[in-house]
């Protein structure tokens, strides 16, 4: 099922799609204000100035509340400008707290047993593209928050173990809990009302102290000569309102309720040395970052500037909240210092007003029919997608040299983490996997984040794939930056998969697709097709490398690194990467063709050179042993001893059933109207008969005289799909597991120097250190590759068609075509979110207070990946990059 929209149905424009036809002409800048502060700074590769590279060491979660950021601001549930000069946010204590509550705490990843763990709950409920309308949720205990015990019991666990959830402390318990919502609604795009509502979800009257905060980026600190900004208190119609001043940014006015009256809070956003550097750290003045805690935690009068002036400004609401009563607080941040009657009933009208327009935006993009549960997920899979924007600043050759007015950098960063970056420069907004755990791009994330994004706002999925692409991003060489611990790391290459589905989506949206964003990507894909080429083919035969590819611990070993073995791996995934690869450009260039005959020698190019891997993976020509198994009927890795021998590495992964994804049909118009494409392709085919048999019967259209290119066909597809629908190894209620269960009796070992080398079925938390434990590819359900797999069997079905039938599950009996099986897997990822019939959500796993509780129960958390055996949710808890995937899944279904 589609939206009207996307049937070409004819509907009034939306004010929210007016507000994103404007931000895209230029005509207004709705997006200048937006969701773009992180939710964690400290413990990044930015912040880390050490000598040994130990970022989490170098900034941890106690230095935040002191140490001004070099880079990039955090806050709880905030906003900022797309520059990220000034920042919004709250703060909140509970009278028992030792620190207030100014940005989420988790633990660093050596302290996680399973890797970094953000330790809090929190929710991001509604967004619309421009932000126009944004609704977000932080669960704040009023007991004390548990930081030792949470770091020491995670520490006491081991990799064997469950994680130690802040649930399970205890502080929770009979409701003792504040549920804030934060909402923001945009009068103009320099006008943001911003409305704070405070529930007391316990059985007695609570008090709390609320917190919203104004503050400057410290800029100042790295820069010589850099004018200093301030924030103070000013007077104004309605009494006092706090006045930013910024050179960029000009003035700013926080417009505030003055009933009940805060208290204003001042200090400087600078570093408190005195504190972090004893004994020889000085403080230029008495007020410093933490000045606002230190007032209201340790009362000390004196840490605040009393003349109410300063770089960081807090306005002190302490408050009382009824036995399950609640209280709200209005604020204005705008442009104008006099609008009129800035809190009265308007604020309420226009709240409204944008929730309204919001919900008849929402309305184009689900589709007809959709139940209210599912319109409900698809919409905070959508606004989790649109709050994890940040704004990501970041330039090597600075923060490799160091800054002028700061103490040199130790020499051993010359030679250590991205020391061969120095050309990036990033201070861009940016779409993140998730704020807090990888608040960080990452090249094959950012890559599935656009399909999501591009329902909503393709101008912003297309800028985000462009951006990769620049030349301050891009390496000279042509590789693309992977994530910020190690931009020389490889992602696989799907980068050109996602411009053309992106450039699809919009097609199908809006009538036409946007050719010269097609045709901008294609030349600069161009460049890292040829650096694959030439940097990820050892042996220049056609088969690929590319260590882990965002696999992680899915091999017998850390695949990035020197092998204990010697020599090296022929990767089955990488190949195949390589396939789609090949068949995503030919795709483009003959899109492009058809404006630029050109294009069409291109395009035969990337024919040939598919034709030449699926040779080599196949083993043409070659020394005997293929990537595909005879026996086993499934691909592997192979590895490549030093003394010249080889051997399958027999692991039943994902990385064998990847070659499924490299299958593109041609349309009878494209050869009928690309005759000089169609000549060559003929010929290449009938002189290379041993290739052109590997990949189609070409002379034997399929379903609507189509023709078919892809790495398995006919009886080897079947196998590979034999497999991967069988429930005893691939196939999970809720999706298609990385490992096989097979694995779960029957664990892979490989002996290596006396040291067994073992994989077995985990499906849930990694039990193995690879990759730090922080995630896992030996059992669970991962959205990105599911995706990929339901993709290619629908363009499979568009060659076979429905007389085409495959056994499902395997051992069923049960015949259904390719594309019911591609509805049926989609149907199983997304019911990992939905109630099942027991008002139960799988992803919530056996967590009775998620599932029961209605404060909880429909406040969606998206996961990094999510358990084979259960569907429940694991890793990084908002995952809403590829985990946002759902979306479009729902989007494409009616539930």
């Amino acid at each position: 099922m589609h939206s009207r929209k996307d049937r070409g149905e004819s509907l009034d424009v939306t004010e929210e799609e007016k507000r994103l036809t404007e931000a895209t002409t230029h005509a207004a800048d709705w997006k200048m204000w937006g969701p773009y502060l992180s939710d964690r700074a400290w413990g990044t590769v930015r912040e880390d100035y050490s000598p040994d590279g130990s970022a989490w060491d170098s900034f941890p979660h106690d230095h935040a509340r002191s140490r001004a950021y070099r880079w990039n601001e955090d806050g709880l549930l905030g906003i900022c400008d797309r520059r990220q000069y000034l920042c919004f946010g709250l703060s909140l204590w509970n009278g028992n707290d030792p620190i207030i509550k100014e940005r989420l705490f988790g633990l660093t990843g050596p302290q996680g047993n399973h890797g970094e763990d953000v330790k809090e709950y929190y929710y991001y409920l509604d967004s619309t593209p421009t932000h126009s309308y944004m609704k977000a949720l932080y669960k704040y205990p009023q007991a004390a928050y548990p930081y030792a015990w949470l770091v020491e019991e995670n520490a006491r666990r081991g990799h064997d173990d469950d994680e130690f959830e802040l649930l399970e402390t205890g502080v929770f318990n009979d409701d003792q809990y504040f549920d804030v919502f934060i909402e923001y609604a945009k009068v103009d795009p320099e006008d943001t009302l911003i409305l704070i509502t405070i529930h007391n979800r316990s059985g007695e009257t609570a008090k709390l102290d609320v917190m919203p905060t104004l503050w400057f980026r410290n800029r100042w600190s790295w820069t010589e000569n850099a004018a200093r900004p301030v924030i103070e208190a000013a007077p104004c119609p309605e009494g006092t309102l706090l006045k930013a001043t910024h050179e960029v940014l000009g003035e700013r006015y926080l417009h505030f309720q003055q009933d009940p009256m805060p208290e204003i809070l001042a200090t400087e956003n600078d570093t408190n040395a005195a504190r972090l550097f004893p004994p020889n750290g000085l403080n230029p003045t008495p007020y410093v970052k933490d000045g606002i805690n230190d007032y209201v935690v340790g009362g000390k009068k004196h840490a605040v500037n009393p003349r109410k002036q300063g770089s960081k400004v807090s306005l002190r609401y302490q408050i009382e909240v009824e036995a399950r009563g609640s209280r709200t607080i209005r604020l204005r941040l705008s442009d104008d210092h006099t609008p009129v009657n800035p809190l009265d009933e308007s604020f309420t009208r226009i709240f409204q007003m944008r929730k309204d327009e919001a919900d008849a935006f929402y309305a184009t993009v689900a589709p007809d029919g959709l139940s209210p549960d599912a319109a409900m997920v698809q919409r905070q899979a959508l606004a989790g997608m649109l709050w994890s924007k940040q704004f990501y600043n970041y330039a090597v050759d600075t923060w490799l040299d160091g800054d002028p007015t700061a103490p040199t950098p130790p020499g051993q960063r010359k030679s250590g983490r991205n020391c061969d970056w120095r050309h990036l420069h990033n201070a861009d907004v940016l779409s993140m996997p998730d704020k807090w755990e990888y608040p960080w791009y990452a090249a094959w994330d950012l890559a599935f984040h656009c399909i999501a994004l591009a329902i909503v706002d393709p101008h912003f999925a297309k800028r985000q794939m462009i951006l990769m692409l620049r030349e301050w991003f891009m390496h000279p060489n042509g590789q693309l930056p992977a994530y910020e611990w190690a931009f020389g790391d490889v992602n696989p290459p799907v980068h050109a998969w996602a411009v053309w589905r992106v450039y699809k989506i919009e097609q199908k949206r809006k009538g036409k697709g946007d050719r010269e964003f097609l045709e901008k990507a294609f030349h600069k894909l161009l460049l890292n097709f040829t650096w694959w080429i030439n940097r990820k083919d050892v042996s220049g035969r056609n088969i690929f490398q590319g260590g882990f590819l965002g696999l992680d611990n899915i091999g017998v070993f850390d695949r990035s690194a020197t092998l204990p073995t010697g020599g090296h791996l022929e990767q089955s995934d990488g190949t195949a990467w390589m396939g789609l690869y090949c068949l995503n450009m030919l795709r483009i260039a003959m899109e492009l063709a058809r404006n630029n005959p050109a294009y069409e020698d291109v395009a035969t190019k990337f024919v040939e050179h598919f034709l030449y891997i699926a040779g080599a993976m196949n083993n043409i020509a070659g020394d005997g042993i293929a990537l595909w198994d005879d026996e086993d009927s499934f691909f592997y890795d192979v590895l490549r001893l030093p003394d010249g021998s080889a051997q399958r590495l027999k692991v039943r992964s994902m990385v064998g059933l990847l070659p499924l994804l490299a299958v593109e049909t041609l349309e009878p118009d494209v050869l009928d109207n690309f005759p000089g494409f169609k000549d060559r392709l003929e010929w290449f085919l009938k002189n290379r008969p041993q290739l052109a048999g590997l990949i189609s019967r070409w002379k034997e259209p399929g379903a609507g005289e189509r023709r078919l290119l892809a790495l398995v066909r006919g009886h080897r597809m079947k196998c590979l799909l034999r497999r991967m629908l069988d429930e005893a190894e691939f196939l999970s209620d809720y999706g298609i597991r990385a490992l096989s269960r097979y694995h779960k009796d029957n664990p892979y070992v490989l002996n290596v120097n006396g040291q067994a080398h073992t994989v077995s079925y985990e499906p849930a938390e990694s039990r193995s250190g690879l990759f730090g434990g922080n995630s896992n590819w030996r059992g669970p359900i991962w959205f990105p590759v599911n995706y990929l797999l339901i993709e290619s069997l629908q363009k499979f079905h568009h060659y076979y068609g429905d007389d085409f039938k495959v056994e499902f599950p395997t051992g069923s009996g049960s015949m259904l075509t390719l594309w019911q099986i591609a509805a049926e897997l989609s149907r199983r990822l997304n019911h990992i979110f939905l109630r099942d019939q027991n008002g139960n959500r799988p992803v919530f796993g056996g967590s009775e207070t998620f599932q029961k509780d209605p404060h909880w129960r429909d406040h969606i958390l998206f996961y990094e990946y999510f358990n084979g055996d259960d569907g429940a949710g694991l890793g990084a808890s908002h995952q809403t990059g590829w985990s946002g995937l759902v979306a479009k899944l729902i989007q494409q279904s009616k539930e």
